[in-house]
C-alpha cells in the first residue's frame, strides 16, 4: 500500500545520484555527434496499469474531454477520450533532470486549451540536487519549454496532496501564479509561465511542518503555499481577474484574499483556525468558496478534518461538514464541485485507512450529505457503488477481509477528486494505487448505485527496483516499490495478481535459478511476517521462508545456478546462505554486511558479492567468501553486477559517481581481475539477452554514459561497440536500478524507471548488427526507400506526427535527407532525432549525429509536432535526396 511510498523512492534515490545542475529538456537541447550507431525501437509498457499515488486530477474548463492527471514520481498524462487511456507527457525527462518526474502541481489554460503547465520537482531536500522548474507546453504537453526556479519543489514530499499550487488567470491567462514551499512564498508570472517573480508582498510564507524533528530535511521542510484560486466573476476577457484566494500551510492563517489582481493582500477575516486547508474550490455562480480542511498535511495521516463554505459576497463562514468533528478521524481533502450544477459539491476522507475512504456528496451547497457507503448494523455496511476491477484484478491485493472492510477498497490517500465539468455523470478520483471513476454517478442521487471502475489505463507508475526474464516460462519477473511486483506471462495484459504468499510492500531484489528456471525467491520489506520467499512454478506461485535472526529489511538476494542454495544479504543481519528454501541460515564468513550479492550461473557453488570497492567470491556455496585482490573499482556502493548465463566467472559490473571512479568493468576470472571499458564513462546497470544473429557472444544493454550522451544502449561484440537504442523523447529520467536483456528475443529490453513502471523496447533490427561506429555523412544515400507517415495525435489547430524511413535497398546509407510537401500548408512546430528546414510548404529531415547509419533492410525514425487550419491531410510523395520512396 502507499503508505511506504516516501520508504521506496528514498531507498531508490538516496544512494548517490548525479549532482549538478539541471539542463534543459531533451526538446531545448542541442543534439551531441557521438561516435556509436543508432537503432529504432518501439517503446511500451509492461502493463500493471497504476501502481502509485496519483494525488491531482485537472479538468480543462472549456473543453470537454480534455483532462491531465499529475503523479508523485512518475510524470503528468493526458486523457485520451477516444481510448479511455492516459498518455504520458513528461518521457523525455532525462538523467540529470530525474527530478522533474515529480510533478506537484499542474495547469490547464482554459482560456487557449492547447496551454498546459506542470510544475515539476521531486524532493525539497538533499535526496534532489536540482532546483524546481515550470514546465510550458503550447501543444498538450507533447512538446515542453522550461523554465528553471531558483528554489526546489516537492511532487513527492509531504504535502503533495493539497494544490493546485499552480494557477492560470482564467481571463488574461498570460497571468500565472505558483505557491512555493519551504518558506519561498508566492511566485508569479505575466509573460505566460517564461519568467517568474516573487509576490514580495504576499504577508505569509506558511510555517507547517510534518515533523520538526527529522534531521533529513524530508518530513521537517515547511510545506508553504499550497493552492491558488481564482474568482473568474471579477474580471473580463483579456484583463486579470481582480479576486484570488491562496491556501497557506499555516493554521492559524490559511486563506489570504486579493481584490486588485494581487496588488494587495489580507488574511480573510472570521475564517476558521486550527487546520489546514488542503483545497479551495470556487464556485461563481452561486459566491461560494468551499474548503477542505485537516489536521495535518497528508497524504498518510490526518485524524480531523472539517468542510467550510465561505459566501465571496457577504463574508460569511458556515461549516458544512457532513460529520461532527469529534466523530472524524481522517482529514478532508479531496474537493469538487459540478459545473453543470454547482450547488452539488463532493468531497473525501482523504486520510481514512480503516476500514476505507469515505466520499461524501451534497446537492445543496453543503446544507445536506450523503456517503458512499454507510453503516446498517456494525460491522455490515450498504454501498451506494459497485466496484469492477477487472481490468486491474490486483487492486483486491488478493485480501479476503471481514466486515466493514471489503475488498476491493474504495481507496485511500484520496486526495484528487474531479466531477467531469461537462458531464456530471463522470467522476474521476485518485489513490495510492489507482485511479478510480465513474460514468453513472447520478445513480447516487437517484437511489441506485452507480459503477466505479479503474480508469487508468496508459499510466504507469510503479518503482522498479529489480527485473529478471527467465530462459523459460514468463518472459519477465519484476521487484517493484509499494507493490510487490508482478509475473508477467503476456506484456500487453494486466497480471491478475501481485505476488502474494507473503505479500510484500516492496519488493528489493529477485533471482531464479539459471539452469532451473522454476525456482525463484524474492526478498523485500513487510512490516510483520518474513523478508524471503520461494517459488518452484516459475513465481506463479509462492511459499514463505524462515527469516534469520535481526532482519529487517528485504536487502539482495541470489539463487545457485540449479536452485540447490541461495545466499541472502538481508537489511538488519549479516550475509546468510541456505540449501533448500530457507529453513535454516547459516552466517556466511569473509564478506561484510549489507554487500549486494549474486551467483554465477553456471557454477551452483560460486557465489559473488561487492561492498564498499571490494569485490568478494565465493566457492562453498555461500559458506565462506574471500576478497579479490583486485583494485580501480568503484569505491561507493552504487553498484550493479551480474554474470554472465554459460560461461563460468564472467562478470560485468556497472556503477560509481562523478567524484570517484565511474563505468563498466568486466571480468573472466570470476573477479580476479578487471578490465575497465575504456569507451563506457558512466555506466549505472548491466544486464544481457539474446545473441545477434551470427555473434558468439551474448548482447549486453546498460543505462550509461558513452560518447558524451546518457541513454540506453547495446552492444553485440562484448562492449567494443555500442547503440544508443532509446532517443530523446525516451528518457524516463531515472533508469539506474535495473536492466535485463530478453534471452528468448533478440534486440528486446526491459528497463527499470523510478515511477514510469517497467518499459521494455523491441527493435527494428531483428537480425542483429555490430554497434559500430557512426561515419561521416556522405553525399547522401542511393537505393530503394519506404516511409510510414502517421499522424499519431490531433488536436484544434495542431498534431504530432511519426515517420519511419526504411533502407529497403542492398546497400546501407551513410546519411540520410528525407524531404516531402505538405498538402495543406502545415507547419513543423518542433522535430526530435533529425533536423529539419522548411521553407513554404516543403519539408527536408536530415539526420543527426548518432543515426545517419542505416544498414540495409533496417529503419530510422524521427517525430514531430506541427499546426494546421482547415484540413490535416498527410503528404503523398517523400524523397530520399532524388529517389522516390514507397509510401506505406
Amino acid at each position: 500500500m502507499r503508505r511506504t511510498r516516501t520508504l521506496t523512492t528514498v531507498l531508490a534515490l538516496a544512494a548517490g545520484l548525479l549532482a549538478g545542475s539541471p539542463p534543459a529538456l531533451a526538446a531545448d537541447r542541442a543534439e551531441k555527434s557521438v561516435s556509436i550507431a543508432a537503432d529504432t525501437y518501439t517503446w511500451k509498457n509492461a502493463r500493471i496499469d497504476g501502481g502509485g499515488f496519483v494525488p491531482g486530477i485537472v479538468f480543462n474548463r472549456e473543453e470537454q474531454d480534455l483532462a491531465y492527471a499529475r503523479t508523485d514520481i512518475g510524470g503528468a498524462y493526458r486523457w485520451v477520450e477516444s481510448s479511455k487511456t492516459w498518455t504520458p507527457l513528461l518521457d523525455s525527462v532525462g538523467w540529470d533532470d530525474w527530478g522533474h518526474t515529480g510533478v506537484v502541481s499542474l495547469a490547464s489554460d482554459s482560456v487557449d486549451p492547447d496551454k498546459v503547465y506542470v510544475a515539476a520537482g521531486t524532493y525539497t531536500n538533499s535526496w534532489d540536487p536540482g532546483n524546481g522548474a515550470v514546465l510550458r507546453s503550447s501543444d498538450r504537453g507533447a512538446s515542453w519549454q522550461k523554465s528553471n526556479l531558483p528554489f526546489k519543489l516537492g511532487g513527492n514530499m509531504p504535502g503533495r496532496g493539497m494544490g493546485e499550487r499552480l494557477a492560470v488567470d482564467p481571463n488574461r491567462n498570460s497571468v500565472l501564479y505558483l505557491g512555493a514551499p519551504s518558506g519561498k512564498g508566492l511566485w508569479r508570472s505575466t509573460d505566460s509561465g517564461v519568467t517568474w517573480a516573487q509576490v514580495t508582498n504576499f504577508p505569509n510564507v506558511g510555517n507547517y511542518v510534518a515533523d520538526p524533528s527529522d534531521a533529513s530535511g524530508y518530513s521537517s521542510d515547511n510545506q508553504g503555499i499550497v493552492w491558488v484560486t481564482f474568482d473568474e466573476s471579477t474580471g473580463t476577457s483579456g484583463n486579470a481577474t481582480k479576486t484570488l484566494y491562496v491556501g497557506v500551510a499555516d493554521k492559524d492563517n490559511a486563506v489570504y484574499r486579493s481584490t486588485d489582481a494581487g496588488a494587495t493582500w489580507s488574511r480573510v477575516a472570521g475564517q476558521p483556525t486550527g487546520y489546514l486547508a488542503h483545497k479551495g474550490v470556487l464556485d461563481a455562480t452561486n459566491g461560494h468558496l468551499y474548503l477542505s480542511y485537516s489536521d495535518k498535511g497528508g497524504p498518510y495521516d490526518g485524524g480531523k478534518g472539517q468542510l467550510w463554505r465561505y459566501a465571496t459576497a457577504t463574508g460569511t463562514w458556515t461549516n458544512i461538514s457532513p460529520v461532527a468533528e469529534a466523530d472524524t478521524y481522517y482529514g478532508f481533502s479531496g474537493l469538487t464541485v459540478d459545473r453543470q450544477d454547482p450547488g452539488t459539491v463532493m468531497a473525501t476522507a482523504y486520510s481514512s485507512w480503516w476500514p476505507d475512504t469515505q466520499i461524501f456528496r451534497s446537492t445543496d451547497s453543503g446544507a445536506t450529505w450523503t456517503k458512499a457507503w454507510d453503516y446498517t448494523s456494525y460491522p455490515n455496511r450498504s454501498n451506494r457503488y459497485t466496484m469492477d476491477v477487472s481490468s486491474s484484478p490486483w487492486l483486491t491485493w488478493g485480501a479476503n477481509p471481514s466486515p466493514p472492510e471489503q475488498s476491493p477498497k474504495l481507496g485511500w490517500m484520496t486526495e484528487a477528486l474531479e466531477i467531469d465539468p461537462f458531464d456530471s455523470n463522470r467522476m474521476m478520483y485518485g489513490t495510492g494505487a489507482t485511479i478510480y471513476g465513474t460514468e453513472n454517478l447520478g445513480n447516487w442521487d437517484s437511489g441506485g448505485q452507480f459503477t466505479i471502475k479503474p480508469m487508468v489505463r496508459g499510466l504507469e507508475e510503479t518503482a522498479v527496483l529489480d527485473l529478471a526474464s527467465p530462459p523459460s516460462g514468463a518472459p519477465l519477473l519484476s521487484a517493484l516499490g509499494d507493490i510487490g511486483g508482478f509475473r508477467h506471462t503476456d506484456l500487453t495484459k494486466v497480471p491478475s495478481m501481485m505476488f502474494t504468499s507473503p505479500n510484500f510492500t516492496t519488493t528489493t531484489s529477485l533471482d531464479f535459478a539459471e539452469s532451473n528456471p522454476n525456482t525463484v525467491v524474492r526478498v523485500g520489506n513487510l512490516d510483520s511476517g518474513p523478508h524471503i520467499a520461494f517459488s518452484t512454478d516459475n513465481g506463479a506461485n509462492w511459499f514463505a521462508g524462515t527469516d534469520p535472526s535481526g532482519v529487517s529489511g528485504g536487502g539482495t538476494v541470489a539463487a545457485a545456478s540449479d536452485g540447490s542454495r541461495f545466499v541472502w544479504s538481508p537489511a538488519g543481519a549479516g550475509v546468510q546462505y541456505t540449501t533448500g528454501f530457507g529453513n535454516s541460515w547459516s552466517a556466511s564468513s569473509g564478506i561484510p554486511a549489507d554487500a549486494i550479492v549474486e551467483s554465477d550461473r553456471v557454477d551452483p557453488r560460486t557465489f559473488y558479492g561487492f561492498k564498499s570497492g571490494k569485490f568478494y567470491v565465493s566457492t562453498d556455496g555461500g559458506a565462506t567468501f574471500t576478497a579479490s585482490s583486485a583494485t580501480g573499482l568503484p569505491s561507493g556502493d552504487r553498484v550493479r553486477f551480474k554474470a554472465l548465463p554459460g560461461v563460468k566467472g564472467d562478470v560485468w559490473l556497472a556503477g560509481g559517481a562523478t567524484d570517484g571512479a565511474y563505468g563498466l568493468w568486466h571480468s573472466t576470472d570470476g573477479g580476479a581481475t578487471w578490465t575497465k571499458l575504456s569507451g563506457v564513462e558512466q555506466a549505472d546497470t548491466i544486464g544481457f539477452g539474446k545473441a545477434a544473429t551470427g555473434a558468439s557472444y551474448q548482447t549486453l544493454y546498460t543505462s550509461a554514459r558513452i560518447g558524451g550522451v546518457r541513454g540506453i544502449f547495446r552492444s553485440t561484440d562484448k562492449g567494443a561497440s555500442w547503440t544508443r537504442i532509446n532517443d530523446d523523447a525516451h528518457q524516463w529520467g531515472w533508469t539506474g536500478d535495473a536492466i535485463t536483456g530478453d534471452p528468448r528475443i533478440y534486440g528486446r529490453v526491459y528497463i527499470s524507471t523510478n515511477g514510469r513502471g517497467v518499459i521494455y523496447g523491441d527493435s527494428s533490427d531483428t537480425g542483429g548488427g555490430s554497434g559500430g561506429t557512426d561515419p561521416d555523412p556522405g553525399p547522401g544515400p542511393t537505393g530503394a526507400c519506404a516511409v510510414t507517415y502517421k499522424v499519431t495525435n490531433e488536436w484544434s489547430g495542431g498534431f504530432q506526427a511519426d515517420v519511419r524511413l526504411s533502407n529497403t535497398g542492398t546497400s546501407a546509407w551513410t546519411g540520410w535527407s528525407l524531404g516531402w510537401t505538405f498538402p495543406n500548408g502545415q507547419t513543423v512546430a518542433q522535430l526530435w532525432n533529425a533536423d529539419h528546414t522548411q521553407s513554404g510548404s516543403a519539408v527536408t529531415a536530415r539526420n543527426i549525429g548518432w543515426n545517419g547509419n542505416v544498414a540495409a533492410g533496417s529503419s530510422v525514425s524521427f517525430g514531430f509536432t506541427g499546426s494546421w487550419s482547415g484540413t490535416n491531410g498527410k503528404p503523398t510523395a517523400f524523397k530520399l535526396g532524388d529517389q522516390s520512396c514507397t509510401v506505406t
